[in-house]
């Protein structure tokens, strides 16, 4: 239906309407529109209304007919309203716009002035789709009712000599940055990449993806003074904390730090940082030789002699030892149908228990495992967080996966974490987190984002942890893991855990220093020692 047509109806149905309006909600859209250049000519004359609302009606109509010429028509300044509102079009190509009469003030008999409010919606490409309010008033002329041309009617916020523009950023913007503010992803008109050097590699799809959901192409409504300057930005990039980068918790420096020290080592390497105090996940890398798969935060390895910490914790809570209780610590020892050996079959005779923990007795763990009931180092597992389970946005994790033992046998070869025992790199990690922190700690990826705890887990008490941190602390000065003593205040414990038919062994040492904890694995290293040794040089440059 054309213009002409439309008001004859309109004015024509208009003959009966009451003078007192006391509400009127008239929505009017369209899409597809023509360029505002294709619009009616100038200076063709508005039609005669006689009340408000049809005024309005075809007001808001020929706004989203992208009419301004017949809309500026409607107004008490025709050439500038016409000017502007083709401007502004021209200015923000919108795909389609709606505008919809919310509120029309009462019109006693014989006023001159009434005022309401229209919605003004612009959808200006897709997921761009801008909502405002729009105060108006209207006027009582010879000619009829007319709007009252302000600047404003195009926003609220317009005064005179201002007018609103498109913006794009024409550079790439940081879509994800690091605890310190540091870039980590960069955004920009060809999509996410990763920031200069490509920091945390391993976890750059997971930053690229949970920046999707946040980013801003750089697309922006801005309000402009007549030199073009740009006075507020209405809609877009700044608004709603919309272009805004979001933060993830690793630091730049320690991600370098872990991953310059995997990349020094030939073989396959891993390690995972976390912040005690915080849960903070503070860098994650796995060097080439180890691959792009995830195995940092979901790999499932037997731990080794690691898990000692936990068998610790379970004969300290059961009562079957002190830290100074002497226990035997022979070369093998022959428990039930299994024959446990030391690692070359070292031999330290009698030995307090916080001595045979530094020196990684076999026989002294193997022996203790095999009088605790059935589910006692499950319990013990579970106060270190390697049953929790965590929901970090974007991130799948799997800390270990400890069950009761079926059989003396079996948990025996459990207790020296070489049974059915296992956990991720991301489970020592944690495993150290929480003998450092001396609570449950909840890993986090993000700054604004929270991790959900869909199974939570409970400490050990001080007590066992004040023992368990001293032994940990005399692997480091006298025992297995000597290789970091020149690393400052290292807590640790060395591993080395078995693998397939042919006698091959991974490597560990996980432990923590102040408020670092930290987990090294090295695949197929067949020894522990250097994984001590790359967790030192990591130590070392974290200083």
């Amino acid at each position: 239906m054309g213009p002409a047509r439309r008001r004859g109806v309109l004015i024509g149905g208009a003959v009966g309407v009451v003078a007192i309006v006391t509400a009127a909600v008239v929505v009017l859209t369209s899409g597809n529109e023509a360029p505002a250049s294709d619009a009616a000519p100038a200076g063709k004359p508005g039609p005669v209304a006689v009340d408000p609302t049809g005024l309005v009606t075809e007001y808001l109509q020929d706004l989203a007919e992208a009419n301004p010429d017949a809309a500026g028509a409607l107004t008490d300044d025709p050439a500038a309203a016409a000017v502007a509102l083709r401007d502004a079009r021209n200015a923000l190509m919108p795909t389609k716009t709606t505008a919809t009469l919310s509120r029309l003030d009462p019109t006693p008999a014989g006023a001159a002035k009434t005022s309401g409010t229209f919605a003004m919606t612009w959808t200006l490409r897709p997921g761009k789709t801008w909502t405002y309010d729009v105060p108006f008033e209207l006027t009582k002329a010879a000619q009829g009712w007319r709007l009252h041309w302000v600047p404003a009617l195009l926003h609220p916020k317009l005064e005179p000599g201002q007018r609103l523009v498109a913006a794009t950023a024409p550079v790439d913007r940081p879509a994800v940055v690091d605890r310190d503010g540091k870039p980590l992803v960069m955004a920009g008109q060809a999509g996410n990449k990763p920031a200069e050097g490509n920091p945390a590699p391993l976890l750059q799809s997971v930053f690229a993806a949970q920046a999707t959901t946040a980013k801003s192409d750089g697309f922006a409504v801005q309000r402009v003074d007549a030199s073009g300057k740009n006075l507020e930005t209405l809609y877009g990039q700044d608004e709603d904390g919309e272009g805004k980068p979001l933060t993830a918790s690793l630091s730049i420096a320690t991600q370098n730090a872990a991953q310059s020290a995997v990349d020094g080592y030939r073989g396959r390497a891993i390690m995972v940082v976390l912040q005690p105090s915080t849960g903070d996940i503070l860098a994650v890398a796995q060097n080439a030789a180890a691959g792009t798969e995830p195995k940092a935060f979901s790999g499932l390895y037997a731990p080794g002699s690691t898990f000692k910490i936990v068998t610790a914790t379970a004969a300290l809570e059961q009562g079957l030892a002190t830290a100074d209780t002497a226990l035997p610590c022979p070369g093998s020892d022959q428990i039930g149908t299994r024959t446990i050996p030391n690692e070359n079959h070292f031999d330290k005779g009698t030995v307090p228990l916080h001595q045979a923990f530094a020196f990684s007795c076999n026989t002294t763990f193997g022996r203790l495992a095999s009088r605790l009931p059935a589910d006692g180092l499950v319990k013990a597992a579970d106060q270190y967080g390697l049953n929790a389970d965590f929901e970090i946005p974007g991130l799948q994790t799997e800390a270990g996966k400890v069950v009761p033992a079926t059989g003396n046998d079996r948990l025996v070869e459990d207790g020296i974490g070489q049974g059915d025992v296992q956990v991720s790199p991301f489970g020592a990690a944690l495993m150290a987190a929480t003998a450092a922190s001396g609570k449950a700690v909840t890993p986090k990826l993000w700054h604004g984002l929270d991790t959900t705890v869909a199974k939570p887990y409970s400490p050990p008490s001080a007590g066992v942890l004040n023992a368990v941190r001293s032994m940990m602390r005399e692997v480091v000065t006298t025992g297995t893991g000597k290789a970091a003593a020149g690393a400052g205040q290292v807590h640790g414990k060395t591993g080395t855990a078995e693998f397939g038919a042919d006698g091959q062994a991974n490597g560990w040492f996980v432990g923590y220093r102040g408020d670092v904890a930290f987990a090294v694995l090295l695949e197929g290293a067949n020894d522990s020692n250097p994984a001590v040794s790359l967790a030192a040089n990591f130590l070392n440059a974290v200083h």
